[in-house]
């Protein structure tokens, strides 16, 4: 059950001085470099960089990053490059500039896992359109999958996080669960069901996405569920992530 923080800052020694202070307390941290101020990611990756996530979030999925496609994907490349331990781009990025971040990833050798994710951030599509979607993302070549959509009501939550199940079966990682306040139900639940990571904010006022808890906040709610026995038990032995 492995907790990702996003890190966001005005600039770079902000986001030093916050990475910093979520090191002890993440399994991973995810440098929102769409919402990092002149970003240098050969500093920002001098540290731990094999518990590091980097995106690049493209304005049409909630982040903000503004310049054009490839200037975004090239500072993927470069955190690849950097030995950044995973890198998140889009599944509906060009074709071409994901065969290109792969192939960076090839030659680099330094084990960057790819996340292929896919956000819906105005509701929560049928079970055959997320499947579809799912397998659009694996297809182009995921270590990990990423699903996230934006829950209206607690039967979306159940759909995307059937996901999760679905994706083990096919030998994928996969990362799912939904946004919104009608979601957090699921950001909790996802780690128990077999979500590779679940994100929670550094603090109140630092969340990338709506319906983020705290670190803490989420830290508690997992040792609950811990505690729980057998199934607390069962899923902790049956855990791939």
């Amino acid at each position: 059950m492995k907790i990702c923080i996003p890190i966001m800052a005005e600039n770079v020694e902000s986001a030093l001085r916050k990475m910093k202070r979520a090191f002890p307390i993440a399994d991973i941290l995810e440098l929102r470099i769409d919402r990092i101020g002149d970003v240098n990611l050969k500093r920002l990756l001098e540290r731990k960089k094999e518990n590091i996530l980097v995106t690049n979030r493209r304005k049409e999925e909630g982040g903000g990053f503004t310049g054009k496609e490839m200037e975004r994907v090239a500072l993927l490349k470069e955190a690849a490059s950097l030995g950044a331990g995973y890198v998140d781009i889009e599944a509906g990025t060009d074709v071409v500039l994901i065969h290109d971040l792969k192939e960076t990833i090839r030659k680099g050798g330094q084990g960057t896992k790819l996340i292929v994710s896919h956000h819906d951030l105005r509701g929560t599509p049928g079970i055959r359109s997320l499947r579809k979607k799912f397998d659009e993302c694996a297809a182009a070549g995921a270590d990990m999958v990423k699903i996230v959509t934006s829950a209206r009501t607690m039967e979306d939550n159940l759909r995307v996080l059937s996901l999760i199940s679905a994706g083990r079966k096919k030998g994928v990682g996969v990362i799912a669960f939904c946004m919104g306040e009608m979601g957090r139900v699921s950001r909790v639940m996802a780690p128990l069901f077999g979500s590779c990571l679940t994100f929670a904010s550094l603090d109140k006022g630092e969340e990338s996405a709506p319906g983020q808890f705290t670190a803490e906040e989420m830290r508690k709610f997992l040792k609950g569920f811990e505690a729980l026995r057998p199934f607390g038990k069962l899923r902790t032995n049956n855990s791939e992530g």
